[in-house]
C-alpha cells in the first residue's frame, strides 16, 4: 500500500473507530452531502466549528499539548530539522487557538458579562 503515497498531496492516512449505528449515519449523511467520502470527511473536521469544552478531562488534554510543544522545543537542540518540525508544530496548535478564541469571543455566551456588546 505505501507505493500508493507517491506523489500525492494529501499522503497522510486518517482513521476513527465508531459503533455500527454512527457509521450507519455517517454514510447516510454523506450520500446525503452529494460530495465525495473523503471530502465530507475533511470538510466536516477542517470547517466545523470548535468549542472548547471546560473540565478537568479537557484542561488536562490542552496542557498535555502545549508541555509536548514546550518538550519538542527543549529537545529540539541544534538540530535545524528537529527546530523546524516543532516551529511548524507550534504555530499550526496556535493558529488553531487563536481561531478558536476568536470565534468563541464572537459568541455572546463566551463574552464576559460587563464586556459591551459588539453592534
Amino acid at each position: 500500500m505505501s507505493g500508493l503515497d507517491k506523489n500525492r498531496f494529501r499522503n497522510q492516512s486518517m482513521c476513527f473507530r465508531a459503533s455500527y449505528e454512527e457509521r450507519r449515519t455517517i454514510e447516510e449523511r454523506i450520500k446525503i452531502s452529494g460530495i465525495p467520502k473523503g471530502r465530507f470527511y475533511l470538510d466536516s473536521a477542517l470547517k466545523s466549528k470548535i468549542i472548547i469544552s471546560v473540565g478537568k478531562f479537557e484542561s488536562d488534554k490542552l496542557s498535555l499539548e502545549i508541555r509536548r510543544l514546550s518538550r519538542a522545543l527543549e529537545n529540539a537542540g541544534t538540530d535545524d530539522n528537529d527546530l523546524y518540525a516543532a516551529l511548524v508544530d507550534c504555530r499550526a496548535f496556535f493558529e488553531q487557538m487563536i481561531s478558536v478564541l476568536e470565534s468563541n469571543n464572537d459568541n455572546p455566551v463566551h463574552r464576559a458579562r460587563d464586556e459591551p456588546e459588539k453592534k
